[in-house]
């Protein structure tokens, strides 16, 4: 296929797989504690506008997260069959870490999924709001332990090699290596984030399609405070992780800013943009701002860093992916930021529902944090090249023994299936957002309940869809 080796056809196949699945799980951490915080201000206000929210984003969480499950199935067997050399060096950490995510976090989420779903009329209002709670909690505690597995490979410690297999000698240093604070917080943020923008981008479109109701409005404002909050901590966090990597794996840095040598003692420029070359080595066409990479990376204007020629070509990762990767993700990490401020200028005057230029800013935002998210792990797992255990193991020697040919066939059956099946869940998903919230009458503040007039099954809004079409025309 396209001249491409097995190896190739084996990481094109793990990583289109890993980035349709990423997409769930991010937006199922951002709903489940934004529905555990509408729940929580109903129960405290008795505002029913949060109500209304909650049982309209409940719905589509639900769909989200049964996508997220099947989608993740998937890479779980892709270890064993295209991978399985990497399952025999590192299994014994890799394993067990994968382990205690089932045995904890989505035990957790299992166990009270069903009560936060179909449970509003048929318990009391304490327990619903402690099921939404530990919902929550376990879509963060499964980000935990992904989050510790897949930094573990990015910087192992706590290890012994025996007989060319990895051994665990001590599980907290395992765990907590030297990349994993930093890269939770990153992750954990980022689905905060793009979470906020898929609700804020939901609600921009309502209300340009005349749709003001005080539930749209609620959506905007709680969309915008959270990423005028959130995206400038995420910057933070981000400046954080960077030094981190700068410590421990500098190649990735130098191929993240196209720095190919440095010049004498003279301090590292910051390529803004540029076309690295891997075979002529160096960045064509390249923009430069003096002293700001050495300011950005080291905190000062005279450090340098480590040039891609203080490494071996084969040590190196690849600069032309991860140099536009990332700065795509910077790039969508800046506009966000403008869009809280510009929210937040606009809230002041009380046109933040009614100006239609930041409503459209707001709609096209509408994925900005999906793909900042995409692009940060493009940036962080190619970045990683070529080792899939950093140091320890090259991903040339972690792969199975396949053919092209059955590679092939299984990555084009991926694609077909993947698009078929996700396209449609996506596309339910997006028509239980057109939707838009409506007034719910059920479970009542006070712990009483009236009839149910909003069915609580996600996929009886095609029903109620239809129903309300028929009354229309």
């Amino acid at each position: 296929m396209f001249n491409l080796e097995a190896l190739d056809l084996a990481r094109i196949q793990f990583a289109f797989t890993v980035s349709f699945h990423i997409i769930f799980p991010a937006i199922t951490i951002g709903l489940a504690s934004f529905l555990a915080v509408l729940e929580g201000l109903w129960l405290k206000t008795h505002n029913d506008t949060y109500r209304d929210l909650y049982h309209f984003w409940s719905k589509i969480f639900a769909v989200n997260f049964g996508m997220g499950v099947v989608s993740g199935l998937v890479m779980a067997y892709e270890f064993g069959t295209n991978w399985s050399r990497f399952s025999d060096f590192a299994g014994s950490i890799t394993g067990p870490l994968l382990t205690y995510e089932v045995l904890t976090a989505f035990f957790l989420e299992a166990g009270f999924l069903g009560v936060m779903l179909f449970g509003w009329n048929r318990v009391g209002r304490g327990l619903h709001f402690f099921s939404t709670v530990m919902v929550a909690i376990g879509t963060l505690i499964s980000t935990f332990w992904i989050l510790a597995s897949n930094s573990w490979m990015q910087t192992p410690q706590g290890f012994e090699i025996v007989d060319g297999r990895v051994m665990p000698l001590d599980w907290l240093a395992i765990v907590f290596n030297p990349s994993f604070p930093y890269r939770l917080a990153h992750m954990a943020i980022a689905a905060f984030v793009a979470t906020a923008f898929f609700v804020g981008s939901s609600a921009a479109w309502h209300l340009l399609r005349g749709n003001d109701t005080r539930q749209v409005r609620k959506m905007l404002s709680m969309a915008l405070w959270m990423a005028l909050i959130v995206c400038p901590i995420q910057a933070v966090v981000g400046d954080a992780h960077g030094l981190n990597t700068l410590e421990h794996q500098p190649a990735k840095i130098a191929a993240i800013e196209g720095h190919w040598e440095n010049k004498g003692n003279e301090a590292t420029p910051l390529v803004l943009f540029g076309i690295p070359d891997m075979q002529a080595e160096k960045t064509g066409y390249a923009i430069e701002i003096p002293y700001l990479g050495s300011l950005i990376l080291t905190h000062s204007l005279d450090k340098q860093i480590p040039a891609l020629k203080s490494f071996p070509k084969e040590d190196r990762p690849n600069a032309t992916v991860i140099f536009w990767s990332f700065r795509v993700m910077a790039g969508l990490g800046m506009l966000m930021v403008l869009a809280g401020v510009l929210g937040l200028a606009l809230r002041r005057s009380g046109a933040i529902y009614r100006n239609r230029w930041f409503l459209r800013l707001m709609l096209w935002m509408g994925p900005s944090g999906l793909i900042a998210m995409l692009a940060g792990w493009i940036t962080t797992e190619v970045g990683r090249q070529p080792w899939v255990v950093y140091g320890l193991l090259r991903t040339a020697d972690a792969a199975s023994n396949h053919s092209v040919a059955q590679l092939s066939l299984s990555l084009a059956l991926f694609v077909v299936i993947y698009f078929s099946v996700f396209t449609v869940g996506i596309g339910y998903m997006m028509k239980l957002v057109g939707k838009g919230p409506q007034p719910h009458h059920g479970h009542s503040v006070d712990g009483h309940s009236d009839q149910v007039i909003t069915p609580r099954r996600p996929l009886s809004a095609d029903a109620e869809i239809l129903e309300t079409d028929a009354r229309v025309n």
